[in-house]
């Protein structure tokens, strides 16, 4: 197969809702995900994977039990596995791209909600 570049804007286009993470890659045994933010998540861990959410638009908070960090547009911050955080978006809506082991769960390593997405759509 032959590589062809993907454009992140096009592929933001193709969906609206919130908390709602889609597949546009994979590396390996990672997935590269992009998911619109709007407002607070839950606390949550993942206890055997890291996470990177790299923000294209808006501004993510992410909220540490002991801190938060605000992260703006072309920058990424890198959650460490089994560290508990809580996304937010800041102002408005948030697009972020994540990259995680394809096996992880939005909504961590707790029960399910109604924001889990245990297998995200390849668009």
């Amino acid at each position: 197969m032959t590589p062809k570049p993907v454009s992140i804007a096009e592929k933001f286009a193709m969906f609206d809702a919130p908390w709602s993470p889609k597949r546009v890659g994979r590396v390996d045994d990672h997935d590269v995900r992009l998911v619109r933010l709007q407002g607070e998540f839950h606390w949550h861990h993942h206890a055997d994977a890291d996470e990177m959410f790299l923000v294209v638009g808006g501004t993510l908070r992410m909220h540490f039990r002991e801190r938060f960090e605000d992260i703006g547009p072309g920058a990424f911050i890198i959650v460490p596995k089994g560290v508990e955080h809580k996304p937010e978006a800041l102002g408005g809506e948030c697009q972020v791209v994540l990259f995680e082991k394809s096996e992880v769960v939005n909504t961590g390593d707790g029960a399910a909600n109604e924001r889990t997405v245990a297998d995200p759509e390849y668009i």
